[in-house]
């Protein structure tokens, strides 16, 4: 019989395990066995706490996704579109284990419902805290373009500071990317101020 208390710490075991396994095998050779083993726990109490690999791996990125909720309260509008830039480019969202589970997950969701699913949350939620901010700073009905092409650049900045490699993981290049980010904020905002 599991210890009282004990399910939170299980699965965030076995969520961190799957993120280290994806990273070294591939989300194809991510086995329940291997999973189970990273984490050191049998592998039945994945079906016990996730029902199945899907739900598991759905987990890890419903994981991930909550790392990137803004946190807080901001001063302005601009400090917080720098807080949702900046938690793109985090060092936990850079590491190889995020990095390799986000580019599995993009690849997947393009076939998977649940996965899809996601991913439609994940970029409906970037927009929408981008929209709301821009609206605030810029007249409303440029604000949604604003947040499409700032979300398309955290995108595309993130997607390319993870296909370096042992790259990825340059705090300085992630810097300048998000700075980059930053700057094209400030310069869409200063053309209406």
């Amino acid at each position: 019989m599991p210890k009282v208390g004990m399910e939170p710490i299980r699965k965030q075991q076995l969520i961190d395990a799957t993120l280290v396994v994806i990273a070294e095998h591939g989300f194809h050779s991510a086995t329940i066995s291997l999973i189970s083993k990273q984490a050191g726990l049998s592998t039945g109490i994945i079906s016990h706490y996730f029902g199945d690999k899907q739900g598991l791996i759905e987990a890890a990125m419903r994981y991930l996704l909550e790392k990137l909720k803004l946190q807080g309260d901001f001063s302005s509008h601009i400090d917080r579109l720098d807080a949702i830039i900046e938690s793109n480019f985090s060092g936990e969202q850079q590491e190889s284990s995020a990095t390799n589970t986000w580019l599995n997950f993009w690849a997947l969701s393009l076939h998977n419902k649940g996965l899809h699913r996601l991913q439609r949350i994940n970029h409906k939620r970037l927009e929408s805290n981008l929209t709301y901010s821009f609206a605030n700073l810029i007249p409303r009905e440029h604000a949604k373009e604003a947040a499409l092409s700032t979300a398309a650049m955290i995108d595309g900045f993130w997607l390319r500071n993870a296909l370096e490699g042992e790259k990825q993981n340059n705090k300085e290049n992630v810097i300048r990317t998000s700075n980059a980010v930053k700057r094209y904020v400030r310069l869409v905002v200063s053309q209406y101020q």
